[in-house]
């Protein structure tokens, strides 16, 4: 039994935000039926290369961009622009405890799959709109990508070296991480929502947006516009309060140093043989480091290259001040304590016994995380879905394919 085995959720967003939090509610035992598009599916099925190889080796048409995103579902095949494709969906919603949705601000409207159609017919539903830029203001009819949030919402302007070093500008994160994160805050928005509907017996309506994530997520950053009037400003690898929190170069490769505190800047300068930083007035306080910090950077710049990466991380991690070397993908990947906590699942795939994904960060002691399917090929569960859901006999769903209405 899964947290939440006997949620039925019905999936029909795209892409990534969307699919990313009925891939948690799935992974936690709810029951995710993904509504694609007939014959082309979700956009990310076409976002390769890279796929994923077969047993032989051979490339399939299974996207790795899909995959990682969608495990734990069930795949049906709609055309929602057909009447009898939207009678389907609103059906499939009516049995459903939750459904997750990513169009654009209105438009499920005219298939009478908005939440105040769907609610007359379920009023326990509990209807999650995923957006750039919300139901309501002046951008809501506009499409938001997770790039373009990052720029409009302010994190590209605090990621990236300072203008004028070599490769100074802003930069957005190796991940989209806007789409991840509200894929995140939607997943407490539903659990949210259906522990109101215990005491209430109702659902509701949850409008999220990107753009409103974005902001919120910014924490700290945003506080100390807050508090100054000033905008702040990018720091490469560093950190715009704490002092030393960044990255250096030893003799070999780069290593990063994250010393929030002065006791453990004090057991940093004892152990890499620089006792005197500590009680230099400069620096022995962090509000003093942060004040000077290009002259105590300097010194560690400096320092740092006289040894290796790995000589320099074993001395510092020795007096428990967080440190370690940037692993790219595959490096940390193959990191022991990654392995230690299980985040490399095997489940196998009907082309390849051996597929291999990361698994769920969530680590429940009575209801843990199952891994049950792979994700799914597309509308391979039309005819499953239909006849539990809805009780759709073999010639019901032959006549509705050869319509088009299915796939």
């Amino acid at each position: 039994m899964g947290a939440l085995t006997g949620v039925r959720v019905l999936d029909l967003s795209r892409v990534l935000a969307g699919p990313w939090c009925s891939q948690i509610l799935a992974d936690l035992g709810a029951d995710v039926v993904k509504v694609e598009r007939v014959g082309r599916g979700d956009d990310t099925r076409a976002w390769g290369p890279p796929y994923m190889k077969d047993a032989q080796g051979h490339e399939t048409l299974e996207a790795s961009y899909y995959q990682s995103t969608n495990r734990n579902k069930r795949s049906v095949a709609v055309d929602m622009a057909t009447e009898k494709g939207q009678k389907i969906v609103r059906a499939l919603a009516a049995e459903s405890d939750v459904l997750i949705e990513n169009f654009k601000a209105d438009s499920l409207k005219k298939f009478g799959l908005d939440y105040a159609s769907l609610s007359q017919l379920n009023p326990r539903l509990i209807y999650c709109s995923i957006t750039g830029f919300g139901q309501t203001g002046p951008r809501a009819k506009q499409p938001g990508y997770d790039f373009i949030i990052q720029a409009l919402g302010g994190l590209m302007s605090i990621t990236g070296e300072r203008d004028g070093v070599p490769g100074g500008g802003p930069q957005k994160v190796g991940v989209a991480v806007t789409d991840v994160m509200t894929g995140l805050y939607s997943v407490i928005a539903i659990q949210a929502a259906l522990l109101a509907r215990e005491k209430t017996g109702r659902g509701q309506y949850c409008d999220m947006a990107l753009l409103d994530v974005q902001v919120a997520a910014l924490g700290n950053q945003s506080q100390n516009y807050l508090s100054t009037g000033v905008s702040p400003g990018r720091y490469g690898n560093a950190h715009a309060n704490i002092v030393p929190y960044n990255s250096f170069r030893a003799r070999d490769k780069d290593f990063i140093i994250a010393c929030g505190n002065d006791t453990q800047f004090a057991a940093l300068c004892d152990a890499i043989g620089l006792p005197e930083l500590s009680v230099d007035p400069r620096f022995t306080k962090n509000e003093d480091r942060v004040r000077n910090r290009d002259a105590i950077t300097q010194i560690l710049v400096d320092h740092f290259k006289q040894d290796v990466a790995d000589a320099w991380v074993e001395k510092i991690a020795r007096v428990n001040v967080p440190v370690g070397v940037i692993n790219d993908i595959a490096g940390a990947l193959a990191e022991p304590q990654v392995s230690a906590r299980g985040m490399l699942v095997n489940i196998p795939h009907p082309m390849n016994p051996d597929f291999t994904m990361v698994g769920s960060p969530i680590h429940l002691s009575d209801t843990p995380v199952m891994y049950r399917n792979p994700a799914p090929q597309l509308g391979q569960d039309t005819d499953s879905v239909l006849a539990e859901y809805l009780d759709l006999d073999p010639q019901a769903l032959s006549a509705l394919k050869n319509e088009g209405v299915l796939g």
